[in-house]
C-alpha cells in the first residue's frame, strides 16, 4: 500500500508542469532540426527533454519521501553522461569529415533544458532552450558566411561532398540525374562512388572542388535532386582539406 500513501495531488501537479515544459521546449528545439532534416529531430529531442526532467523530478520526489543524500545532483551527472553516448550514436564518419556532430550537442542541451524543467527551475529551462535555439538559428548565417569565404592559399581547396541514398534497383537512374543537375550548373562532379546502404539501397558520393560557391547554390540543387523520385535522400556537407 506504499504506493497509495505516496500520492500526492500537488506533487502530482507539480510534476506534470514539469513534464509538459520539458515537452514543449524539447518540441520547439526539435521542430527546428526537423525542419533541416537531421538526425535527431522533432521526437527525438521531446523525449530526451522529458526523459531527463522525469528522470530529476523522481529524484526530488523521492528525496522528498525518504530523506538521504540529494540523489537529484547525482541523477543529472548521469543524464549528462548517458546523452553523451545517445549523442555518439547522431555522430557518422566519412571520408575526412565527421556530421552530426552540432545534432549530438543539440541532443545535450534538450536534456540540459529538461533538467531544469524536472527541478522546477522553469525559468532557467525556457531561457536554456533561447540559448540553444539561437545557436542553431542566429548563427547559421555567421557559420554559413564564413564558409562561403573564397579560399585564396593555394595548399588549401574547399571539397563539397554530395551525398544521394537511392533505392538500388534505380541507382543509374539517380547517377545520372546527380550529375546532369551539377553539370548543368558548371559544377562538375569527381570521385563518384556507388556503395551499398541498407538492405534495399544505395548511397551515391560524389565530391565537389570548388574555392567560391554559394552555399544557397547548393542547397537550390539538392533541392533539385530531392524532387526526384529516384532519390530517398540527399545533402551536402563541406571537408576542408591540405
Amino acid at each position: 500500500m506504499q504506493a497509495i500513501a505516496n500520492i500526492d495531488v500537488l506533487s502530482l501537479a507539480n510534476t506534470a508542469l514539469s513534464l509538459f515544459t520539458a515537452f514543449v521546449l524539447g518540441g520547439l528545439i526539435g521542430f527546428e532540426r526537423q525542419v533541416r532534416q537531421r538526425t535527431a529531430g522533432l521526437r527525438t529531442n521531446v523525449l530526451v527533454a522529458v526523459g531527463a526532467a522525469l528522470f530529476v523530478d523522481i529524484a526530488v520526489r523521492l528525496y522528498g519521501i525518504h530523506g538521504g543524500t540529494p540523489t537529484m545532483l547525482h541523477v543529472i551527472a548521469y543524464v549528462v553522461s548517458g546523452v553523451g553516448f545517445l549523442g555518439a550514436g547522431v555522430i557518422m564518419r566519412e571520408e575526412g569529415s565527421v556530421r552530426g556532430i552540432n545534432t549530438a550537442a543539440t541532443l545535450w542541451g534538450s536534456a540540459a533544458v529538461g533538467c531544469a524543467a524536472g527541478a522546477d527551475l522553469l525559468l532557467e529551462a525556457v531561457l536554456g532552450c533561447a540559448f540553444v535555439l539561437a545557436a542553431n538559428t542566429l548563427l547559421r548565417p555567421v557559420v554559413n558566411r564564413i564558409h562561403r569565404q573564397p579560399l585564396d592559399t593555394v595548399s588549401v581547396e574547399a571539397t563539397y561532398i554530395v551525398t544521394v541514398i537511392a533505392p538500388r534497383e534505380r541507382r543509374r537512374e539517380a547517377l545520372t540525374l546527380l550529375e546532369n543537375v551539377f553539370e548543368s550548373a558548371d559544377y562538375p562532379l569527381r570521385n563518384v562512388e556507388v556503395q551499398p546502404f541498407g538492405p534495399a539501397e544505395v548511397e551515391i558520393e560524389a565530391r565537389l572542388v570548388a574555392t567560391s560557391i554559394e552555399g544557397a547554390e547548393l542547397d537550390r540543387l539538392i533541392e533539385r535532386l530531392r524532387e526526384s523520385a529516384s532519390v530517398l535522400q540527399a545533402f551536402w556537407s563541406q571537408d576542408a582539406s591540405t
